[in-house]
């Protein structure tokens, strides 16, 4: 079982995460319960605990606040948030786990898959530093983190391209002519960087606007990229394109 403690300022979020890890018993083995960072700092050096639900805010402080005093962080965490989606948001482009206020059954049962394969501890600080750059940023200022087969990679969003899947898989194309293999399908980029100023052109293409040089009229029509990359832009995304290309 995993040995679970939760921080949160407010009793009535303690008690909607203990009532949602009641639902799987022989998951989780809740072992303490704290609404200061100060006890929960404590309280994590004496039960070693392997994951942490943790507030982002709690009273005056921060759940990272708390990650900042634990000197080995040795345990899994998802973070519960009452954070608007834009904050959200940032939680997806830093690969960090993370449950809505008021937290959803379906989401929570989400949480409990990727908390079992263990996959929030690997490269957890790197990850929360690029939560805390995104959530001080604009869109187009934004990092992304790419686990790849090899290795683990943080991208200002500025630097990409163009994203082109290969079917659950999605290669990535940089301005430094680097190609990044990332295990995330297209559609979870296309879901991430819209917002940035990103437009999926086709089934299989996502590109950067700011790079796109030239748009050749025709059947097929291209977006011709600054590094000369020629990619189709489908018929039924060529209107939607040309206006987010233009700005009308």
């Amino acid at each position: 079982m995993i040995k679970t403690i939760i921080v949160d300022d407010e009793q009535h979020c303690i008690d909607a995460i203990i009532k949602l890890t009641s639902k799987y018993k022989t998951v989780f083995n809740v072992i303490g319960c704290y609404k200061t960072v100060t006890d929960a700092i404590v309280a994590t050096k004496i039960l070693n605990p392997d994951l942490v639900f943790l507030d982002v805010e709690i009273d005056n402080q921060t759940g990272f606040d708390y990650l900042e005093q634990i000197r080995d962080i040795n345990f899994q965490v998802v973070f519960t948030t009452a954070h608007n989606k834009y904050a959200a948001k940032a939680f997806k482009f830093s690969a960090l786990h993370y449950l809505l206020k008021p937290i959803d059954i379906d989401d929570f049962g989400e949480a409990v898959k990727r908390v079992t394969n263990g996959s929030t501890l690997k490269n957890l600080e790197e990850n929360i530093n690029v939560l805390m750059h995104n959530l001080k940023m604009k869109n187009a200022e934004k990092r992304i983190t790419i686990n790849t087969a090899t290795d683990f990679r943080v991208l200002e969003v500025s630097e990409i391209l163009y994203c082109q899947s290969d079917i659950n898989y999605t290669d990535i194309f940089t301005i430094d002519h680097e190609k990044i293999t990332s295990a995330k399908t297209l559609k979870s980029y296309d879901d991430l960087l819209t917002d940035c100023n990103f437009y999926r052109v086709d089934q299989s293409y996502l590109v950067n606007l700011k790079y796109v040089k030239k748009y050749t009229r025709g059947k097929p029509a291209y977006a011709i990229m600054s590094n000369g990359a020629k990619i189709k832009v489908s018929l039924n995304k060529k209107e939607g394109f040309l206006k987010a290309l233009t700005g009308f």
